[in-house]
């Protein structure tokens, strides 16, 4: 599988066709690290970080550099903080916010994921501390991503919790208006959130993990859409799902060789390869090229949610081929700000919030990186919230929202993020009120299967 004249063979893809690594995680644990004294916490928190991760920004650069392998960010995953600061129930969660952006920027890591708290069956006072300090963290930091997971297929959904975050989804908005409202962009509300996945801003280090561990993201979306574009216009959809298939075979093998050097250099163990197909804002970088290429004239027409849940199940099936142990969220992200070919659809009309939601019901995630209105109502957001985080609860899979209210802007203008955020239009949202749904709190009970043992 680590044939390093297999791996040779990828070179096309990357010089071509944007493949990349998207990203190594390391997973740190910092269990050992909580504290009855919020200052000593904290100081133990930055002294384990910089000190496990301190070759992990240099390693990844030599893997670089010996393979021609693009490695686009190095971030790290931390425990929950909500778990951290439960030792300290006097302490200022913002100050452990802070101390992880210290230590992300002495390490030199893109991001640190884990201001996160776990709460699908019910809120404790440090649970409800953390998530009211979120908007504060996420405005105070760079680098400093937020999670919260309210919903699960074994607890059902956290209503009260749904309607805390759409109240701070908005105050994350507002509290970074001046900077486009970015805190929102770093900030994800999850059902079935996984405790290994390396992507931010969703990323956290579970409980089950190591103390210490390393899961690597890969991407292609390019490579899968010109492999595609080489089949007979004729090719039926068996011949597409073995065309993606065989792609994500060879995207994964890349991602296990840069894994298990990343764990041997650094002499931590490798976690998982999370094969999942994330777009770009770059050209021919998209996921709904793919779609496209699949047979649609638009992403958003009938047909599109058929198409991606072959695409979605062809990374998978592909990728386990090439990898014993792949993790983290795996197939196909639909991010509208960070796919050209997303924003391109929104714009033209075809593309709606609705059809997206369809959508989240066989991708790999769920509604993430949508622009909707600034003035958009609090009980809007967490009834959109709700409905995906209903999504996967009754699928039994992970699903996100990711949804940033513009400041200051309606439909039809635009909000640019710059990089691997990329930027797109405002969309309309339906603004019907479900108030009385979200007042009504409480948890909506776990579906039937469930009841699995």
């Amino acid at each position: 599988m680590l044939n390093i004249s297999d791996i040779l063979e990828t070179i096309t893809m990357i010089r071509e066709e944007n493949l990349d690594i998207r990203t190594v995680t390391m997973g740190i644990s910092l269990v050992d690290c909580a504290d009855p004294d919020p200052a000593s916490a904290c100081r133990k928190i930055h002294r384990k970080i910089t000190r496990v991760a301190a070759d992990l920004v240099p390693v990844c650069a030599a893997i670089e550099k010996k393979y021609g392998i693009p490695i686009i960010n190095k971030r790290i995953a931390v425990t929950p903080i909500a778990s951290i600061i439960a030792a300290s129930p006097a302490s200022d969660p913002v100050d452990y916010a802070r101390t992880l952006e210290t230590a992300a920027t002495d390490v030199g890591v893109d991001f640190i994921g884990g201001y996160s708290t776990l709460v699908h069956k019910g809120i404790s006072a440090c649970d409800r501390r953390l998530i009211d300090s979120i908007p504060a963290a996420l405005a105070e930091t760079t680098r400093v991503c937020s999670s919260v997971n309210v919903a699960s297929t074994r607890a059902g959904i956290n209503m009260d919790a749904v309607a805390l975050m759409g109240d701070v989804v908005l105050r994350a908005a507002r509290a970074t208006a001046d900077a486009n409202c970015i805190g929102a962009a770093k900030l994800v509300v999850f059902a079935n959130a996984v405790e290994d996945n390396p992507f931010m801003a969703g990323a956290f280090h579970g409980s089950g993990e190591p103390d210490v561990v390393i899961n690597v993201g890969v991407s292609g979306p390019g490579v899968v859409a010109s492999a595609l574009k080489r089949l007979d216009a004729d090719a039926d959809m068996t011949a597409v799902a073995d065309a993606v298939k065989r792609t994500a075979f060879k995207i994964t093998r890349m991602g296990q060789l840069v894994g298990a050097e990343a764990s041997a250099a650094l002499g931590v163990p490798f976690g998982i390869v999370d094969l999942s197909l994330a777009p770009t804002p770059v050209v021919g970088d998209s996921v709904a090229g793919i779609l496209e290429e699949i047979g649609l004239e638009r992403v958003g027409a009938c047909g599109t949610t058929a198409a991606l849940a072959l695409l979605n199940d062809a990374v998978k099936k592909g990728g386990v081929m090439a990898s014993s142990h792949v993790g983290g969220l795996s197939g196909a992200f639909i991010p509208v700000s960070e796919d050209r070919g997303m924003t391109a659809a929104v714009a033209a009309g075809a593309l709606t919030l609705e059809k997206l939601e369809a959508m989240t019901a066989v991708c790999s995630v769920g509604l993430d990186m949508v622009i909707v209105p600034g003035d958009t109502p609090a009980d809007v957001i967490a009834a959109l919230i709700a409905d995906e985080a209903a999504i996967g609860m009754v699928n039994a899979k992970t699903t996100a929202v990711r949804v940033i209210a513009a400041v200051g802007k309606q439909v039809g203008d635009t909000l640019e993020f710059g990089g691997l955020l990329g930027g797109g239009p405002v969309m309309p949202i339906n603004r019907f009120s479900p108030a009385r749904l979200i007042a009504r709190g409480g948890r909506i009970p776990a579906p039937i299967q469930s009841l699995r043992n």
